[in-house]
């Protein structure tokens, strides 16, 4: 019955420990947002309701091949696979402070003779068997380790908003990779066929000098042109395999194996003005900016960390089991301790002060930092609004340009094939032939460039069922 009344007391205490962890206050200042300020709009004349990044990646990007691409990148994408493991990391270690918060039990199990012979006297032995269950909680007054709880959960979540940012990065990334090498390949065709035209020059310029119809500097200035032409493939083809092997790095591959893709679309204009949302929408929109706020956050945590361990921190032990010092007697010796421990720090040199202090100073970098971030993405989006506008702009009048090099061209063979013109003024035209369809080639690939930068600085190219934790969830 005594025994009984001691248990019930040690329960008793116990209740009220996890009563007074419960309702203990925590100490620090709560985490508030900043004030940003933010513009009302991206630009005066635009106040969208939608956005561009609220469609899904592949709605916008609609070449298959390039969907292929940017899928296999998803998946086999080394630095998103290092994004992810960096979750799973913090996921567990939000679970190591979480577990800070709760009682820890442990259990132990030994047996050990000890031998004594002080001052010579003769050699005794004492025998000490016992199996005991230890107890230790750290009662968590002030809000220290709740404080450290959520500094993890930031760290998680900064950790889930990381992988996000690099998703949308990513597709970015493939996504000029390929329109950069189609390009390329546009190029590298349009230099072949004027190859072929420099050839077909010379062999005419060639029987007309032999014929005495021309001079010979006119058969030079073929020869010359068609060599001028020739030196422009190896540098392409270089710049192609350069191009293969960065899609190969990014969708995970080795690089050498080929990089499947289509033709660039020379007549397709995109649409004239495309929604960017509202300068608010855009803070719920960007991981990048989600991920440095939930640093900021893991930083005032950090502060409350530093200003809570200045406090007293009580710490309640027990042991309870069995010990005896007779194995035989084991079951009929029960063994019981519990204590209680204030730890209060005294003096430290200023030590701990300087410590709080530092974190407030890293606080308020981590602030700084995140109204940079924001500042940096709403330039992002506004150059990348200028730069979408313009090269669709760029691209109508550079086909225009095109199509009056070429009937330029046309003319001026014409007019040198009637002995109107010399051989000269028919290069110029094809010099302005070539450079128009090569600028061409290029305006399509600067639109397709600035929809894609366009679309990744709006925060577009993350899907919520690519999210890992979403994922973790399902499964």
């Amino acid at each position: 019955m005594k025994s009984l009344s001691k248990h019930t007391a040690a329960a008793g205490l116990l209740l009220l420990l996890a009563s007074i962890g419960l309702s203990s206050c925590m100490v620090g200042k709560r985490y508030t947002a900043p004030e940003l300020q933010l513009p009302q709009s991206f630009a005066p004349d635009r106040a969208d309701s939608l956005t561009l990044a609220d469609v899904q990646w592949w709605e916008v990007y609609t070449d298959t091949t390039l969907q292929k691409l940017i899928r296999k990148a998803l998946e086999h994408n080394k630095d998103l696979l290092t994004a992810t493991e960096r979750i799973r990391e913090t996921a567990y270690r939000k679970r190591i402070q979480t577990a800070g918060l709760l009682p820890e039990i442990s259990a132990k199990v030994a047996g050990e003779r000890e031998f004594e012979n002080y001052g010579g006297k003769g050699e005794t032995a004492s025998n000490t068997f016992e199996g005991k269950l230890l107890f230790s909680w750290e009662i968590d007054l002030w809000g220290h380790l709740r404080w450290g709880r959520q500094k993890s959960i930031a760290e998680y979540l900064e950790s889930v908003q990381a992988r996000r940012a690099l998703q949308i990065t990513l597709i970015a990334q493939v996504a000029q990779s390929y329109f950069e090498l189609m390009a390329l390949d546009n190029e590298l065709e349009i230099v072949q066929q004027t190859l072929a035209i420099r050839q077909e020059g010379v062999h005419q310029a060639k029987i007309r000098f032999e014929g005495g119809l021309t001079s010979e500097i006119t058969y030079q200035q073929a020869l010359v042109e068609q060599a001028r032409t020739a030196t422009l493939i190896p540098e392409l083809e270089r710049e192609i395999a350069a191009t293969e092997n960065d899609l190969s790095l990014l969708t995970g591959a080795y690089p050498g194996g080929g990089i499947p893709r289509g033709t660039l679309p020379q007549g397709k204009y995109l649409p004239e003005n495309l929604p960017v949302g509202l300068p608010s929408t855009l803070l719920q929109r960007r991981p990048d900016l989600m991920e440095a706020e939930q640093r900021l956050i893991a930083a005032n945590a950090a502060v409350g960390m530093a200003y809570t361990d200045r406090f007293p921190r009580l710490v309640f032990s027990g042991v309870y089991g069995l010990e005896t010092d007779v194995l035989s007697t084991l079951f009929k010796s029960p063994y019981g301790l519990l204590g209680g421990n204030l730890l209060s720090p005294i003096f430290a040199a200023g030590k701990k002060k300087a410590a709080y202090k530092a974190e407030q100073a890293a606080y308020r970098q981590a602030v700084y930092q995140y109204e940079k971030s924001v500042q940096n993405a709403f330039r992002e989006v506004s150059d990348a609004i200028v730069a979408y506008n313009k090269a669709r702009e760029a691209h109508q009048l550079k086909q225009r340009l095109e199509q009056s090099a070429k009937k330029y061209m046309e003319l001026a063979q014409y007019q040198y094939i009637n002995g109107v013109i010399r051989y000269l003024d028919v290069l110029d035209a094809q010099r302005e032939y070539f450079d128009a369809q090569t600028g061409l080639s290029n305006a399509v690939r600067d639109e397709q460039i600035a929809l894609v930068q366009l679309y990744k600085a709006l925060g577009g190219g993350w899907n919520p069922e690519d999210d890992p934790q979403r994922k973790g969830q399902k499964s």
